[in-house]
C-alpha cells in the first residue's frame, strides 16, 4: 500500500466589494471579516503537517495566507497556475507536483472547476461541497492520483 498524501486547497477569504474596488482587482485586500477568516484558516491548518504555500498572485489570496506563513514560517509562493480566469486543467497538474502537506489558495472559479474535473477522475466526495470564502478542501492523493476530497466549511 502506497502512501497518502494530504493537500490543502483553500478558497481566498472575503475581500472588499468587487463592485466599489476602484483599482486593479489584483491589489483588492482582504476585508475586515476577511482577516478573521485568514485568522480561523491558519488556526485550523496550524496542527496539521502543512509545507509550501502556493497562492494566486491576487493580494487576498496572498492574504489568506499570511497568518498561515506566520506560525509555520514558510513562505507564500505565487503560482500562476492558481491566477483566477485561467483555466483549471494546470491546476490538476500542480496538485500531482506539489509537496505532501502544501496548502494552495486560490478563487471561487478555479475552486469549483478542479473539484468538479477530480471527481469526474474518480475522487470520492465525502463531503457536501462548499465553495464558500476561507473553505478548504482536503485532498488525498496516492500516487498522481488524488483518491478522495472532503470540505472543511468557513468556520467565520
Amino acid at each position: 500500500m502506497g502512501q497518502v498524501d494530504t493537500i490543502y486547497l483553500v478558497r481566498h477569504a472575503k475581500a472588499g466589494e468587487r463592485r466599489l474596488w476602484t483599482g486593479d482587482d489584483t491589489d483588492r485586500p482582504l476585508s475586515k471579516k476577511g482577516w478573521k477568516q485568514s485568522a480561523a484558516v491558519a488556526k485550523r491548518l496550524s496542527g496539521k503537517h502543512t509545507t509550501g504555500l502556493y497562492s494566486s498572485a491576487y493580494v487576498r489570496c496572498v492574504q489568506t495566507l499570511e497568518p498561515l506563513a506566520e506560525l509555520t514560517g514558510e513562505k507564500v509562493r505565487i503560482e500562476p497556475r492558481l491566477f483566477e480566469d485561467e483555466p483549471f486543467e494546470p491546476v490538476l497538474d500542480l496538485l500531482v507536483e506539489v509537496e505532501n502537506g502544501a496548502v494552495l489558495c486560490s478563487h471561487g472559479d478555479i475552486i469549483p472547476a478542479t473539484i468538479q474535473a477530480l471527481h469526474r477522475r474518480g475522487m470520492t466526495v465525502e463531503t457536501p461541497v462548499d465553495w464558500g470564502k476561507s473553505s478548504i478542501w482536503v485532498l488525498r492523493r496516492k500516487g498522481e492520483k488524488i483518491t478522495k476530497g472532503k470540505v472543511w466549511p468557513a468556520k467565520i
